[in-house]
């Protein structure tokens, strides 16, 4: 009776322990894919998009699909909160409106952000066994032309690498990266960021407050936009 009770004890207070660390999770699972994507990034010395495919994941834990790609030889993993997929669907809308209304102008300064900010995770290493960075970046959701023709854009900033206490070398920041998206290959992502179809995946059915179902997924909480 001594040996199950502690058996019980220890079960208790890990799931405490677990939930307090995933405070979003929305089950208790592995990342699994929800797909591919082509995405177009501005490539060092280069006036042209380079075009690269991205494996979508979702990461359960972290209610968070994650945009994996190689940018200038480094594996990036971006990810995207319910809330922060749910804006880049509606700026992609708002996006369109504008295209449609021919209300496009060609003022990077003023457009790449103009339909708004998210709050975002990036963690990246540049070989398979080499320590992860994290930074909490923010990303600017608008356009930008490139040889007279416009792209819907998310130009994700740089920020600080999260200080760790095991490592004294320099922490450096995160890379700014633009990425370029025409309507079809943003309307493919949209598709993919979608909480019911990421959701289905688990075979659970996402209620309207999705982020709330079952268990609530990990994610580290992003932090207050610099």
């Amino acid at each position: 009776m001594l040996i199950l009770a502690a058996v019980w004890c220890t079960l208790s207070c890990g799931t405490v322990d677990y939930e307090k660390k995933y405070p979003h999770m929305v089950a208790n699972a592995d990342p699994v894919s929800a797909g591919t994507v082509e995405i177009q990034l501005n490539k060092f010395l280069s006036a042209k998009p380079t075009k690269v495919e991205a494996e979508v994941l979702f990461y359960p834990r972290f209610n968070a699909a994650v945009l994996e790609f190689r940018y200038e030889f480094i594996r990036h993993r971006q990810f995207w909160d319910q809330d922060s997929r749910d804006q880049f669907a509606k700026a992609l809308e708002l996006y369109k409106a504008d295209y449609a209304a021919r209300n496009l102008i060609d003022k990077y300064r003023k457009t790449r952000a103009i339909y708004g900010k998210v709050q975002a995770r990036v963690e990246w290493e540049a070989f398979k066994y080499t320590k992860t960075r994290v930074a909490y970046p923010v990303i600017e959701l608008g356009y930008r032309f490139r040889n007279n023709m416009p792209f819907f854009t998310t130009l994700m900033r740089s920020a600080k690498v999260e200080a760790d206490a095991s490592d004294s070398s320099n922490q450096g920041e995160s890379s700014q990266i633009t990425m370029f998206f025409t309507r079809a290959q943003a309307d493919e992502l949209v598709k993919l960021f979608d909480q019911a179809y990421l959701m289905g995946l688990l075979g659970i059915t996402a209620s309207p407050q999705s982020g709330e179902q079952g268990e609530q997924a990990d994610v580290d909480p992003y932090r207050e936009m610099q």
